[in-house]
């Protein structure tokens, strides 16, 4: 019922706005679809949105509720008064004394006729009250900077400060510029920014986003924002798919990857930051058996794990393993090309979708006639790349891809699965004969703060294991990676390990464990048994 009727009264509130002829309705429906992304108040956005001025949002709200209405950027308010009422209460009942005497007091509230909150508030102070509508977000700031005194309230609250505040956090004069928030990620020195509608433009630090200082984004911002990355070709090819995926290169900061989607009604953008120089396997944090499989001369190397755990970094640590240490011809088709590499031993031809081919699927069929040795898929996505993969490692190719799995025996599952039941006993067969190498890994904070480290779930198809894929009974393999061969160590002792050498908080471990009660008992017994 009460939130039946905030929708009624949010309703009045643009009704009474469309009235006055204060907005237009392309600003209303603006600011309505901002807060079905944020949930703010309507009138803060419209404020926020510089299409509504303040005065006049405060005089509108007090024909909405029927009661005299207070404009706090315009108060100077004593510290005596604001004393009356502990801060934890104001915050309770969203409630700000503003002035009074010894039998009554003026309280400015977001809303006045909340009948209890004034019930229990006239029995905390002992005094008649006289409430006063002010806007939400006005209250806030107030609240922000009674905060910020950290003690008892000793100084006088002015209007004029609280004004400032506002301006400096939600105007959208102060959008910054596009090149400003890219410097911004590379000062940070994380890897992702995102730009949402509804919120400040975020960072991911460590796997988790993190806000930075500036304006809420508009659909619209976000909009000129995206447009202002892509070229006229691009922005064709987003109008027809909705969303669109390529490279972007900024004088004098880098390149990066940029994923440009819809959702809601509006666009969302992730762009990744692409370090140029391609990191070695020490500096990644990965063991340096690694290195002898991408010398292979044929079969199957999977990376697999979530997005954003480092899956395309390894990948490319391999390519540059072949390109210093053996003379091959490397085919590689990515959407979009992310590390670029300079030919050293090997000749490496990188192919871009929509840019040096038409589409993922025509470069995946020609890829056999390029002369290739090694050929590098940024991602498994569908039988057709599945089976084209198989077909190259069954032809004497070296095949590295990546795909989204969380551990080893999922990917085998996952290849398997995706063909029509006639075709799937040919499949393991094939997948049993020419895999050679199943790497499934996950990035976690360090316990130090000092960035992330890398678990790891190594599969490497040994005798037992090839055995297991090609009778159909790869769910057995999960108790073998449990076991620490040499063929094979599971993801719960990878983390287990770090845990037991300090590297990572045990609740942050935990989080990525695929059993919870294997990994409890590794963590808390000591040293991992068959740990390198």
């Amino acid at each position: 019922m009460e939130s039946d009727s905030l929708q009624r009264r949010v309703k009045k509130l643009g009704e009474l706005l469309l009235a006055s002829q204060l907005v237009t309705p392309e600003q209303l429906a603006e600011a309505r679809r901002l807060q079905d992304q944020s949930g703010e108040r309507l009138g803060s956005l419209l404020v926020g949105l510089d299409y509504l001025d303040v005065d006049a949002l405060v005089e509108l709200l007090g024909q909405q509720f029927g009661r005299p209405a207070a404009n706090l950027f315009k108060a100077n308010i004593p510290a005596g008064v604001l004393a009356i009422l502990p801060l934890d209460k104001m915050r309770k009942y969203q409630a700000l004394p503003v002035g009074g005497d010894a039998t009554k007091v003026r309280l400015a509230m977001a809303n006045p006729n909340d009948m209890a909150a004034l019930r229990e508030l006239q029995f905390i102070l002992g005094m008649s009250i006289q409430p006063l509508v002010t806007p939400a977000f006005q209250l806030e700031a107030a609240f922000k900077s009674l905060d910020a005194t950290a003690g008892p309230i000793t100084h006088d609250l002015h209007g004029a400060d609280l004004a400032k505040s506002f301006s400096k956090k939600s105007r959208s004069d102060a959008l910054p510029e596009l090149n400003e928030l890219f410097v911004q990620l590379l000062d940070k020195g994380v890897s992702d920014l995102l730009l949402v509608a509804g919120t400040a433009p975020s960072i991911k630090k460590n796997n988790e986003v993190v806000r930075l200082s500036g304006p809420i984004l508009t659909p619209k911002q976000v909009g000129e924002y995206a447009r202002a990355m892509m070229t006229d070709a691009q922005f064709e090819r987003f109008r027809q798919r909705k969303e669109i995926e390529f490279s972007l290169t900024l004088p004098d900061k880098g390149r990066f990857r940029v994923n440009i989607y819809k959702q809601r009604n509006s666009l969302s953008i992730a762009a990744r930051h692409i370090v140029d120089e391609i990191p070695t396997l020490a500096k990644l944090g990965l063991p340096a058996w690694l290195e002898e499989f991408p010398l292979r001369a044929q079969g199957l190397i999977l990376i697999t794990g979530p997005t954003g755990h480092g899956k395309t970094t390894t990948m490319a640590a391999l390519v540059d393993i072949i390109n210093s240490k053996a003379r091959k011809n490397v085919i590689t088709i990515e959407d979009p090309i992310e590390y670029l590499h300079r030919h050293k031993q090997s000749n490496i031809n990188q192919r871009e979708v929509g840019v040096d081919t038409d589409t993922f699927s025509q470069a995946l069929k020609m890829v056999l006639r390029e002369a290739p040795d090694v050929i590098v898929i940024g991602e498994m996505r569908d039988p057709e790349s599945f089976a084209i993969a198989l077909q190259a490692a069954d032809t004497g190719h070296l095949v590295l891809s990546c795909i989204h799995s969380n551990n080893a025996v999922m990917a085998i599952n996952r290849i398997i699965d995706v063909f029509p039941p006639e075709q799937q006993h040919q499949i393991r067969v094939q997948l049993a004969d020419n895999m050679l190498l199943i790497l499934n890994q996950r990035l976690l904070a360090r316990k130090d703060g000092r960035g992330q480290i890398l678990a790891l779930e190594k599969l490497s198809t040994s005798y037992r294991v090839r055995n297991l894929i090609r009778e159909g009974k790869a769910h057995h393999i999960r108790s073998l990676l449990q076991q620490s061969a040499e063929d094979f160590q599971s993801l719960d002792m990878s983390l287990a390990q770090l845990v037991n050498e300090g590297l990572v908080a045990y609740d942050m471990a935990l989080q990525y464990s695929q059993d919870s009660k294997y990994f409890q008992t590794m963590a808390r017994g000591g040293p991992v048994r068959g740990a390198d």
